[in-house]
């Protein structure tokens, strides 16, 4: 599995400070998640991001076979 949160912020026009403001995730979270598609959220970090942007998970996780 990867992170999709970086192609969505891109597609967005959303800065990474940005996104850590909008959900009140922590810094250092919040920026792993924007630079390294390998960071897999918490389920509650993923709830609070599907939240606030009202996306189900699907639009920040997505599976990729071996």
């Amino acid at each position: 599995m990867k992170n999709r949160i970086n192609q969505f912020l891109q597609e967005r026009g959303i800065t990474a400070y940005r996104f850590i403001e909008d959900t009140g995730i922590s810094t250092t979270t919040g920026y792993e998640l924007a630079r390294n598609p390998d960071h897999l959220p918490s389920i509650r970090v993923l709830e609070q991001i599907c939240d606030t942007y009202r996306k189900p998970p699907e639009f920040f996780i997505e599976w990729v076979p071996k």
